[in-house]
């Protein structure tokens, strides 16, 4: 026999009695197909339906060595600018001959909502890109890329880390949420991720949607689907802080080493401040905001946070505190309408969980 046709041999039999490790050495998402010790990009292509389809970008890091595959999401909120970048210079430092395992990168998931400078929202539904997952596959371009996104990440990965920040017209300190299940590998696994992404202050999420058809967020669809996840969030009122972009970028890097997926030694927060709900000031009158406070203030309740006049300088409505707390982020522009957010308020847990 000659030499070709045993390495053939060798090739099939692998592929027949061993269909992951014949596949390992090609890691393919959306149009982005990477080698073993490869980086590619390309697109998740989200087909037209009842409104134009999209094209959403994507980077697959294969590396070098075999491990876990992690997926890393950013721009569900197009303006949230800081975590875009983040892991748009993530992706330029990331190196597969030093990584063990796969690397998914969404950098930006809301690319209508980044082009057009519109926040919360995908301009051409109407839609929040985090609040319809799972996603349906005749639905809107929400629904439809939510749907894509599942089955081509979220499917395919073994841990998420979906990544946030402060929109246009949210003053924000930065913070991450950890979600336990119940369950005690995974939230062993989850907790060691939100530690050693390394923000000080971590919101315990509790209450959250189970049904697998019908996950609402992103990080929860992966964690209701057995994958440890964490959301993260830095970066203030659309602005891209060096600060905030390396608090981003160590935070990852530290997490990949905590996973085992790149060498070096994790560097977790040791003391973070735990908190265990977040409570919603909204205003009660349309005007012109002006705020008493600022991001990252711990306020008592009952406290003024800041006032709303009518367009001619009238007071119309104090914003009182409802509990106490520390600011996780407030109304950074002074357009105000009735209903709008005016702050979120951390309430301190009495012990860490």
């Amino acid at each position: 026999m000659s030499l070709r046709c045993a390495v053939l041999g060798l090739t099939l039999l692998l592929a027949i009695c061993c269909p992951l490790a014949a596949a390992e050495t090609n890691f393919r998402v959306g149009t982005a197909s990477a080698g073993r010790g490869q980086k590619a990009s390309g697109y998740l292509e989200i087909p037209a339906g009842v409104d134009p389809g999209t094209n959403i970008p994507v980077v697959v890091v294969n590396g070098a060595k075999p491990g876990p595959v992690i997926a890393l999401v950013s721009g569900a909120h197009g303006t949230e600018y800081a975590s875009i970048v983040a892991l748009e210079k993530l992706i330029a430092e990331l190196d597969p001959s030093q990584l063990s395992g796969t690397v998914i990168v969404l950098p930006l998931v809301n690319v209508a909502s980044f082009e057009q400078k519109i926040p919360h929202l995908n301009p051409v539904d109407g839609k929040n890109m985090n609040r319809f997952y799972p996603g349906k596959a005749d639905g809107t371009q929400t629904e439809r890329a939510s749907y894509v996104i599942t089955r081509e990440v979220v499917d395919r990965c073994d841990y998420l880390i979906d990544f946030h920040g402060g929109d246009l017209d949210e003053s924000l300190r930065p913070y991450s949420y950890w979600a336990p299940t119940g369950r005690e590998n995974q939230d062993r696994i989850s907790r060691e991720m939100v530690l050693a992404f390394g923000l000080d202050h971590i919101i315990i999420w509790r209450e959250r949607p189970t049904d697998p058809t019908a996950t609402r967020y992103l990080d929860n669809t992966a964690s209701v689907r057995g994958k440890p996840s964490i959301v993260v969030e830095a970066g203030h009122a659309g602005t891209t802080e060096t600060d905030d972009i390396a608090l981003l970028l160590h935070g990852t890097v530290s997490t990949l080493r905590a996973l085992k997926m790149l060498p070096g030694e994790p560097r977790p927060i040791e003391n973070p401040v735990w908190m265990e709900r977040t409570v919603d000031l909204n205003s009660e009158q349309d005007g012109i905001f002006y705020p008493l406070v600022k991001r990252g203030s711990f306020v008592e309740a009952g406290m003024k946070l800041g006032y709303v006049t009518d367009y001619f300088g009238k007071t119309i409505f104090f914003a009182r505190a409802p509990v106490a707390g520390i600011i996780l982020h407030l109304c950074a522009v002074p357009s105000m309408k009735k209903d709008d957010n005016i702050a979120t308020i951390g309430v301190v847990a009495p012990k860490a969980p």
